[in-house]
Parts: structure tokens; C-alpha cells; sequence
């Protein structure tokens, strides 16, 4: 009988274990985060490296999980699934956050920064925390910065030196009217087109070349077809990684505090894996016979950009002492 007592009281103690970790498990909040590269680039590995960590340092109380490959839409769509909490967390851009916060307009200016350290500087600073606090009025809580480095014009023609080299030559550009007047006013044709059509554009002639980074240039295999690439470094823009303001507010002091420190040790391992990566892959298209020539000249490319700058800080009133005050930053 005394055994029977002590199987039973086991047993409702095997049942109520089981019934807490049910609990627990109905408890976790499962976060669903946005991510536009694949498996293995930079922000990737990063933003997975972010998911595991809050896991395991909230106990599970929070479960984020990371989909890549823009599975969940493109970058406008998850920027207002985000917004709206519908998505949890994600690794955006700045580029197509204009229409969100007119501000960041800003870093799709030319030649901003003057090198991938200055931008650093910049949003890690108060003059990223301004940025940080517009986009949190507009539902997006922004935790850290991300890099991703300097766009250069590459081509199937010939090396560019000056912007004489320029002239004449069909270039894509991000679909972005300040891309296209940067592109003009070095006398190139700007052709706005979808990434996924670069490539076959490149080998019919559509297009003689077009404008990214080197982890970019060498993953989509445009390498294959544009024999020159030219370290004009025109933008550097930065991204962030965010989470949705809904999601923010309902977690304790104590996990926002787990969220924050891993969102910075994400980007800490971010910036680090994307120099391995730009090194990695400025190899790779070497070795593969593409000529890569520094401009020791950008002062250049920079004068030409004075007319764009003029009529964005008209037409963007109170630009004009932003943009000298990144400049200005150290």
C-alpha cells in the first residue's frame, strides 16, 4: 500500500512538471524576425547568433527565430509588418526608410561619410540616437547598427578613374530618384532594375554595369560579366537591427536589458564577420581576373554632387545642418 502511495504522489509529481513545462513552453513569446541575405552572409550569421542568445538569456522567455532570404516579404512590406508588430524584429536598411522617417533620406546623399569608420562614428553616437528616437516614435525600436560597407561602380568597359569614365556608360541604380540624379550627374545613364536582372542584363549588353559592395558583387556572380571594379566608395549606408515597438513594451526591464546587450554584441560580430567577408570576396573576383583600381581622385566625383546636395536641403528643410554635422563628427 506504502508503495502504491509513493507511485502515486510520483506521478502527480511527473504530471505537474509536465503541466509547468507546458506553461512555460504556452508562455514564451515567439518572435518572428526579417532578414533580406541568405544563409552564412554576415547579418545573417549575426542575427542568428542574436536569436540564440536571447533565447537562452531569457530562459526562453523570449524565442526568436530568424527567416532569411526575404521569405516574409520584401523590405517596405516588413517594414510596416514590423511597425505594426505583425513581425518582431528585423535587420533593415536605410535606404528605403524615407518614406518612414523623412530624416534618413540623408544617407542615400553621395560621398556622406567620408569612410566606413566616419559612419561608425556617426551612428554610434548622439547623431544616431537622434535617428534612433525618430524611427521609435514611428514604431521601430532601433537596438544597434549594422554595417554594410561602400558601394563602388563596377563595369564591362573599362576602369573608372574620373568621372570622364562615366559618360555614356547604362548603370543600374537602386530604384531611388537620388541614386538616379547621383548617376546622371556624373553623365552616366541610371537605370533603375530589380537585383534579380542585373546579372543577365550585364552579359546582353542591357547594361554596362551597375554599383555595389564586394561580398555583393562577388555573391551574385556579377563578377562573371563586369571585368572592373572601381573603389569609388560613393555610399555607405547603414542599417539597424529593430524591433517592434509592440514587442518592446510589453517585455520586463529585465529582458528589454538582454535584448539591448545581445542586439549590440550582434552588431559587434556584424561589422567584424562583414571586413572577413569584403576581404574574402575582394579575393575571390581577383582571382577570378577582375581588375580592381582605387580613385585617388573622389574630390572629383564630390563637386559634381554639389547641385544634388543644394536642392535636397532645399527641398528638405533643416538637412543643411545635419548633414554638416555628420560631416563635422569624430
Amino acid at each position: 500500500m506504502k508503495t502504491k502511495t509513493i507511485r502515486r504522489q510520483a506521478l502527480f509529481a511527473l504530471t505537474g512538471v509536465s503541466l509547468l513545462a507546458a506553461a512555460v513552453s504556452a508562455q514564451a513569446d515567439n518572435w518572428r524576425g526579417w532578414n533580406i541575405h541568405p544563409d552564412g552572409y554576415p547579418n545573417t550569421v549575426a542575427l542568428e547568433a542574436f536569436a540564440e542568445a536571447v533565447k537562452e538569456k531569457t530562459e526562453g522567455r523570449i524565442n526568436p527565430r530568424v527567416y532569411n532570404n526575404a521569405v516574409l516579404g520584401d523590405q517596405s512590406d516588413a517594414i510596416e509588418q514590423t511597425r505594426n508588430g505583425a513581425l518582431n524584429f528585423a535587420n533593415f536598411n536605410m535606404g528605403p526608410m524615407g518614406p518612414i522617417v523623412k530624416e534618413t533620406n540623408v544617407f542615400s546623399l553621395p560621398f556622406l561619410f567620408t569612410d566606413v569608420d566616419h559612419m561608425h562614428t556617426v551612428m554610434d553616437g548622439e547623431i544616431g540616437q537622434r535617428f534612433a528616437d525618430a524611427l521609435e516614435e514611428k514604431g521601430l525600436v532601433v537596438l544597434s547598427w549594422f554595417d554594410s560597407g561602400a558601394r563602388s561602380i563596377y563595369n564591362t568597359k573599362h576602369p573608372i578613374n574620373t568621372p570622364d569614365d562615366v559618360q555614356g556608360l547604362k548603370i543600374r541604380v537602386m530604384n531611388n530618384d537620388l541614386y538616379v540624379e547621383m548617376m546622371e550627374a556624373l553623365g552616366g545613364n541610371a537605370t533603375p532594375m530589380a537585383y534579380g536582372e542585373v546579372y543577365q542584363s550585364l552579359t546582353t549588353g542591357v547594361l554596362d554595369g551597375a554599383e555595389n559592395n564586394y561580398p555583393s558583387f562577388e555573391s551574385s556572380n556579377h563578377y562573371e560579366a563586369a571585368e572592373y571594379y572601381s573603389l569609388t566608395e560613393h555610399l555607405i549606408i547603414p542599417e539597424c537591427l529593430c524591433v517592434a515597438k509592440a514587442s518592446w513594451d510589453k517585455l520586463s526591464e529585465e529582458d528589454q536589458e538582454i535584448v539591448r546587450e545581445e542586439a549590440m554584441n550582434a552588431s559587434t560580430m556584424q561589422r567584424e564577420l562583414w571586413v572577413e567577408s569584403s576581404e574574402e570576396s575582394r579575393q575571390i573576383i581577383l582571382d577570378n581576373g577582375v581588375e580592381i583600381n582605387e580613385v585617388e581622385d573622389k574630390a572629383a566625383f564630390q563637386a559634381l554632387m554639389e547641385p544634388m546636395y543644394e536642392n535636397f536641403i532645399a527641398n528638405n528643410p533643416g538637412t543643411g545642418e545635419l548633414i554638416e554635422e555628420i560631416r563635422a563628427a569624430q
